[in-house]
């Protein structure tokens, strides 16, 4: 291996041997890849060209699909090379490339649900002052927080792990994800704190925050009786399956590095834990989003709504 940064290549390890089921493989992937991309472009189009959809709740499920979008790209494309190449490899640039942009993502996600979870705390618990409060620059600042700060967090990590000197070219994984930390020599106290930090800034601190916002939604909605309540459960629910099944995915990341990398049941699970999620996103919203399901059957059968 060449040992300058843009020319050395990192070997993974994580495919197990495919046989003739790579061609298989491949379709499943590349077609679940496809969905997931036209999914979440189909909602964010309908909510771009409606106007009743330029409320704060509907421009963040559309942030939080442009998230799902990038996703996609960032880990689909390789993936579906790598399934028919004789030999998975990939620069250790490119490596670091795609861990950040998959990692300051995944933080935005926490940070956008978050602020669904507050929209609807404003929404659901203080209905006269929704429009004082959630004003299209407020809406703005959220925004532009929850895309650029886990990118400025997550790009001092990742600075830091260029400057370290690697021992092993061998990543076990499909994916460059935190199973990338086991290529170094030794490790960093200094990247440890960023990352101890990032973990609580973009990850910890933003779930306190949903617990407690949808405590606070719960309590108050069971108080004013069953109207509340109903308007709560329709609306919030949606968000509550997307956070469980988010902290689910990230729980996984977190301890995946103890599994048995060289196994079909870790292929088969890192594929459903990492690639099936934001094809999932799309289909919660679609379905589960009264206004967005409304419009998204009359695009599918417009004849029916006339």
């Amino acid at each position: 291996m060449d040992g300058e940064l843009n020319l050395t290549y990192i070997t993974l390890y994580g495919y197990v041997e495919m046989g003739n089921y790579r061609y298989l493989i491949f379709l499943n992937m590349f077609i679940v890849y496809v969905l997931s991309v036209s999914f979440n472009i189909i909602i964010v189009y309908l909510i771009w060209i409606h106007q009743n959809l330029h409320e704060p709740m509907y421009i963040f499920i559309a942030a939080l699909l442009l998230n799902s979008v990038v996703t996609s790209t960032t880990v689909y494309p390789k993936l579906l090379v790598d399934i028919l190449s004789e030999k998975q490899v990939i620069t250790y640039s490119a490596c670091l490339l795609q861990c950040f942009i998959y990692y300051s993502v995944s933080a935005s996600d926490f940070l956008l649900l978050a602020a669904m979870a507050y929209d609807r705390y404003v929404s659901i618990c203080k209905p006269l002052q929704y429009t004082t409060i959630m004003t299209k620059n407020v809406v703005s600042v959220i925004l532009g927080y929850a895309w650029v700060m886990p990118a400025c967090q997550v790009a001092a990590s990742t600075i830091l792990s260029a400057q370290m000197k690697l021992c092993n070219f061998t990543l076990k994984a499909i994916f460059c994800n935190n199973s990338y930390y086991g290529l170094y020599c030794g490790t960093s106290t200094v990247r440890s704190i960023v990352d101890m930090s990032n973990l609580f800034n973009l990850a910890v601190l933003p779930i306190l925050f949903i617990l407690f916002t949808y405590t606070r939604i719960l309590i108050i909605s069971y108080r004013r009786g069953r109207n509340v309540r109903k308007k709560a459960a329709q609306t919030c629910s949606p968000h509550l399956i997307i956070l469980i099944s988010f902290s689910s995915l990230c729980l996984y990341d977190v301890i995946i590095i103890e599994l048995d990398k060289g196994s079909y049941l870790h292929f088969i699970m890192t594929l459903q834990a990492f690639l099936y999620y934001p094809l999932f996103n799309p289909v919660v919203y679609g379905l589960k989003v009264k206004e967005i399901f409304k419009h998204l059957k009359k695009l599918i059968c417009p004849a029916k709504m006339i």
